[in-house]
């Protein structure tokens, strides 16, 4: 997600590339609750599956990614 375009008010920025190396740190406890996202639900699926592989099992993907919480005026942030 592109910073310029805002983001969820608490949500934690992480590239699709690095995300399995940086969870580890952010969330050791593999039930913390984790929601993925990113613009359009792809990429944010494609994330849940990887950290779910891992032994995550608090994991879900948001549906429709950052463009469906905008759609929806859902509050956003820059």
């Amino acid at each position: 997600m592109n910073g310029r375009k805002g983001h969820i008010p608490g949500a934690r920025n992480f590239s699709r590339g690095t995300v399995e190396l940086e969870i580890e740190e952010a969330a050791p406890d593999l039930s913390t609750p984790i929601i993925t996202h990113c613009g359009g639900g792809g990429r944010s699926a494609l994330t849940a599956e990887s950290l779910q592989r891992m032994g995550y099992t608090n994991v879900k993907s948001m549906a429709g990614g950052f463009k469906a919480w905008k759609a929806a005026g859902l509050p956003t942030t820059k």
